[in-house]
Formats: C-alpha cells, sequence, structure tokens
C-alpha cells in the first residue's frame, strides 16, 4: 500500500481525510507519519496546514490463546494437604492405640468402639479428597472448553468469501427495492471487492457526477462491516460510469503533471469525492518529478499537484 500525502488545518483532520481516501474506519489501522505541524501565524499571516503521511497497516491474523486451568496448582497443594492429613491421622492413630493399650482389659467393648471410629476418621478423608479432585478438574474442563469455543464464536476468522456474498446479497436487494433491472456481479482480489451493477435502467444510481453511486458505494461498504464486524474495501462500479471516470481522471491528471513540470509551481484541480482523490493520487504516484497532497475539507476537498 502506498503512501497518501494529504494536508489540512489540523493533524487530526488531515489524519481523517487520508483514511477517507484510503477507505479507513480507524486510526489504529494505518500507519500516520506528520510532516509538517499546523502554524496559527499572526493575524492570518503565515499560516500553515499540517501535513501526514498516511498508509494502510498489513493486517495481522488473530491468535487464540488456550485457556489454562485456573485449579492446575490448587489441585496440587489439595493432594499435598490430604497426604499430610493421611500421615498425621496414621500416626494420631498409633499413639492413640499404644495409650490405651493397657485399658484394653477393663474396657475392650469401649475399646472397640473408639476404634472403630478412629478408622472411619482415618478413612473419611480419601472420599472427600480424591472422588473430588477429578471432579473439580472435569468441571474445570468444561468450563474452560465452552470458554474457548465461546471465544472462538466471538472472533471468527473473516474470509474473502464473506465479504464478496455480503455485498452480494445488499446489492441484489437494493437493486430489486428500487425496482430496477440489472444485474449484480462481484469478486475478491488483494483484500478488496469489487462490484459491478450492470442493466439498462441502472444509470439511475450514478447521479450527477457519480453522487448518488458514491452514496450507495458508502452504504454498501457500511453495512459490510457491521455485518462481518471488520472493515471492507470496497470497489464499485455502475454501468461502466466508474472505470470511464478513472480513466478520463488519470488522462487529466497526467496532463496536469506535464504542465507542472513544464511551469513549475503547483496545480489545483477541482474539489473531489475521496475515490476520486485517490485515482488523482495513483495517478500521480506513477510520474517522476512530481507528488500530490489534499488541501480542504470535505465536501470542499482538493488534491494539489506540486513539483518535486
Amino acid at each position: 500500500m502506498e503512501w497518501v500525502e494529504v494536508r489540512g488545518r489540523t493533524v487530526t483532520v488531515a489524519v481523517e481525510g487520508a483514511l477517507a481516501e484510503l477507505g479507513i474506519e480507524s486510526a489504529e489501522e494505518a500507519e500516520v507519519e506528520v510532516i509538517q505541524e499546523p502554524e496559527k501565524g499572526f493575524l492570518g499571516i503565515g499560516r500553515a496546514d499540517a501535513i501526514v503521511r498516511v498508509k494502510a497497516k498489513p493486517k495481522k491474523r488473530k491468535r487464540r490463546r488456550k485457556a489454562q486451568s485456573r485449579d492446575g496448582g490448587k489441585g496440587s497443594r489439595d493432594r499435598g494437604r490430604s497426604q499430610q492429613q493421611r500421615r498425621n491421622g496414621g500416626q494420631g492413630g498409633r499413639a492413640s492405640r499404644q495409650s490405651s493399650g493397657g485399658q484394653r482389659s477393663q474396657k475392650q467393648g469401649s475399646g472397640k468402639q473408639g476404634q472403630g471410629k478412629q478408622q472411619r476418621s482415618e478413612h473419611k478423608p480419601k472420599p472427600d479428597g480424591r472422588p473430588r479432585r477429578p471432579h473439580r478438574q472435569e468441571e474445570t474442563m468444561d468450563r474452560n472448553g465452552a470458554s474457548s469455543e465461546e471465544n472462538g464464536r466471538q472472533e471468527p476468522e473473516v474470509t474473502m468469501e464473506d465479504r464478496v456474498e455480503v455485498v452480494q446479497a445488499f446489492l441484489e436487494g437494493l437493486v430489486g427495492a428500487f425496482g430496477l433491472e440489472g444485474e449484480v456481479k462481484t469478486y475478491g482480489e488483494d483484500e478488496v471487492v469489487f462490484a459491478t451493477v450492470d442493466g439498462p435502467q441502472t444509470e439511475a444510481l450514478i447521479g450527477e457526477r457519480g453522487a448518488i453511486m458514491q452514496s450507495v458505494h458508502e452504504i454498501t461498504r457500511t453495512v459490510a462491516q457491521r455485518k462481518i464486524r471488520e472493515g471492507t474495501r470496497l470497489r464499485l462500479d455502475v454501468a461502466g460510469y466508474a472505470e470511464r471516470r478513472r480513466e478520463a481522471l488519470q488522462i487529466y491528471a497526467k496532463r496536469l503533471a506535464e504542465q507542472v513540470l513544464e511551469d513549475g509551481g503547483e496545480a489545483m484541480l477541482e474539489p473531489m469525492n475521496p475515490s476520486d482523490r485517490k485515482v488523482i493520487h495513483d495517478a500521480i504516484g506513477e510520474i517522476d518529478g512530481v507528488s500530490s497532497y489534499s488541501e480542504g475539507e470535505d465536501p470542499r476537498r482538493s488534491v494539489v499537484i506540486s513539483a518535486d
């Protein structure tokens, strides 16, 4: 992804304009370089806009973390305690039997009864300790397993096919809602969804200078983002208008670049929407000796071509 250089009254305004041109929803998804800080000047004289360079960050695949059992250390401590209890219980039993050895002839019945109680007390920790530890571990594994599955459902991996299907379904529904006859075709390439709407009546979705088509583009991109919870880069063309305008803008940009190279200085184009400005920036980026940046605020934002 190439850098886009944008000018604005403040750094924030310049960054927002660059994000709009690149089709990025959040500044966290982009790399931003501040080339020039804004200067207020004195009584409006000497004021300078902020200039920033922005490009999209490469996407990183999310890694899922395996849930760790929080009862692992606790189980080992429980096992140590139960073993200590058994050792203490055994020593206590031997001591009680030795101390009561001289009284067995006098109180045999009571000795047997006390021994029975003592045996029950010695064996009591076993049903309390051994069966419960695996039971708690099983519950922990079930609980951790469920949480990992829930995490998997919350953060599914979105594929290009998912984006294409969402855009296809929405545009087909939109064309049908307008009562127009048209065919919608979509495909994905280089993390971009390309969509075309063709038909004898689809020119109604273009508008003056592509204003309606631009609105359809923004609505479609917003719907796709809400459904799959991730930003979607979209290129929409209705009845071949976008392709024709792209070719015309490329020719126009090259002519202005040649003029700037001959005369020097700068050339400011008319205000354009973000998609048209991107076409100009891409065309100028392929020509040596000139560069481009955006100036102003939407909807009166323009591209400026200057000699290097």
